[in-house]
């Protein structure tokens, strides 16, 4: 609908305009409408004033608030300008010009709701659990927002004066994916596909000791971090008895065997592998030393229980006169033997413990009776 206007001009047939100076346009500019005669109370939308007489027109005021000129046509048929802001109502539009001021046309302001956020991208989308990650989410209506990732809110939360890019921090996390929502006054809006949190790579200090038997079996410690849930191999093979605490900072386990020389530790977990600097260096068994056997002698038809202390005794075999005993146990430290005599000859016989690492001769040996 067109705006009132106070009062009608109507060309002459002539070419003049009624109290006009023989011209081409009336001595007082006139408008005849406004399109469209209604707007937000934000403003910012285009306004087309249709009249006549408006060349040169300097200023137009909505409810006299200045709006922004954009266009004149130069037969001073009409202005285009941009809406100012104002508070809701109906207010007169007025345009200035060389031959003065015109009448004036209805314009009314509405209030229309803010439309809330939209999200078209958030980058990056993944990021490490103890959070850190700068990030930028790109969408519209983005003005006042705050961010908030699995419910906690980003930190450092900048937004250019478009409300079309929004920079922030991540929070932490927990590992997996996890919601991010954006709210502003206006409302909220959750992003498609969320952001990830990754677990960190394992990071490893030390380990210890550095070298052990060709055997295996040898307790080592890892010290680093993020050591959770963590498999490691020595050249290739995996350790045994592997345990970690609940920190993330320590790990146990056990060698297993390997060839002589030096060989490459690697600790892998979910978030990836850490390669240990300076490997494992895989030596020699040392051979087995006997101190003792008690006792040093019984039966002929054998079944004696004896004992063999010493040190390097682990995986041993022994045998009385070439014959293997049977039962054979060895403590944890290599340093304590048990087992039972087999039958034999009367008389004294040679005693050998044999390991990987070679073998060793009971002094004295052993007498059948």
């Amino acid at each position: 609908m067109s705006a009132a206007i106070s009062q009608q001009e109507t060309p002459q047939s002539s070419g003049s305009w009624p109290g006009g100076d023989g011209g081409n346009w009336p001595r007082y500019p006139r408008l005849y409408e406004a399109i469209p005669n209604s707007g937000p109370t934000t403003g910012g939308n285009t306004v087309l004033l249709t009249g006549a007489g408006l060349q040169g027109t300097s200023q137009v005021t909505f409810g006299g608030i200045p709006a922004t000129i954009v266009t004149q046509d130069p037969s001073g048929g009409s202005v285009t300008v941009i809406a100012p802001p104002h508070t809701a109502g109906t207010v007169q539009i007025i345009a200035t010009t060389p031959r003065g001021n015109t009448n004036s046309v209805s314009y009314t302001y509405t209030v229309t709701p803010p439309s809330g956020p939209t999200v078209t991208t958030l980058v990056p989308n993944s990021g490490p659990t103890a959070g850190g990650t700068a990030f930028a989410i790109i969408g519209t209506n983005l003005t006042g927002a705050t961010v908030t990732f699995n419910g906690v809110p980003a930190t450092g939360v900048s937004i250019n004066a478009m409300g079309t890019v929004l920079t922030g921090v991540t929070p932490s996390g927990p590992v997996g994916n996890v919601p991010v929502v954006v709210t502003t006054p206006a409302g909220s809006t959750t992003v498609a596909g969320g952001y990830t949190y990754t677990a960190p790579p394992p990071v490893v200090t030390s380990l210890t000791p550095s070298s052990g038997s060709t055997t295996g079996g040898t307790a080592f410690v890892i010290v680093g971090s993020n050591l959770g849930g963590a498999v490691v191999t020595f050249n290739g093979v995996a350790a045994t008895g592997v345990s970690v605490n609940a920190s993330g900072t320590a790990l146990v386990g056990f060698t297993p065997a390997g060839p002589l020389g030096n060989v490459p530790v690697v600790v892998t977990t979910a978030a990836g592998s850490a390669l240990v600097a300076g490997g494992y260096t895989y030596t020699a068994p040392s051979p087995p030393v006997v101190m003792s056997l008690t006792p040093s002698s019984g039966s002929a038809a054998g079944g004696t229980a004896f004992v063999i202390v010493g040190s390097n005794l682990g995986g041993a075999v022994v045998t009385f006169n070439g014959v293997a005993a049977t039962g054979v146990s060895v403590n944890a430290s290599g340093t304590a033997l048990v087992g039972f005599t087999p039958a034999g000859p009367l008389g004294n016989v040679p005693v050998v413990v044999t390991t990987p690492g070679g073998s060793a001769l009971a002094a004295g040996g052993y007498t059948y009776v």
